[in-house]
């Protein structure tokens, strides 16, 4: 193989992984953009419906603490770890903990919502947000 041949194969496996590296990105605004759209909608019918906001409350990352928050919103999942605020944001609710988030509170930051909640995860479970936002809708009807 020539030093030519070297440049072509190094330069093709950069482009490779640079192709793969925007296909991936663009799969990760598309999931996001349908993500927000169907918690845009969950908050739209959970006003309709009339179902009333609550005060969240943020859980520590070891389990153990509960800090108070200054977001309005719908627990979606049994473990009231994630939630819609009433601005249409999803926020994963675990947060760091200690002194400061106990004595001032948590302010947990949204994030982009997952098409699927779970994925990857150790426990193996995930589940569609669709299904969590239409079961949350359901514990109310």
């Amino acid at each position: 193989m020539s030093t030519e041949d070297g440049l072509d194969w190094h330069e093709q496996r950069r482009r490779a992984v640079a192709a793969h590296a925007a296909a991936d990105e663009l799969r990760r605004t598309v999931e996001q953009a349908e993500a927000a759209e169907l918690v845009t909608a969950f908050v739209a019918e959970a006003r309709r419906r009339g179902l009333p906001p609550e005060r969240l409350v943020a859980t520590a990352h070891n389990g153990r603490g509960r800090y108070r928050t200054r977001l309005w919103g719908w627990y979606v999942d049994r473990a009231r770890r994630r939630a819609v605020d009433v601005d249409g944001r999803f926020h994963l609710l675990v947060v760091p903990g200690g002194l400061r988030a106990r004595v001032f509170g948590a302010n947990p930051q949204p994030s982009p919502a997952p098409l699927v909640v779970g994925a990857g995860g150790r426990d193996g479970e995930s589940v569609p947000l669709r299904t969590l936002l239409t079961r949350r809708l359901g514990d109310t009807a």
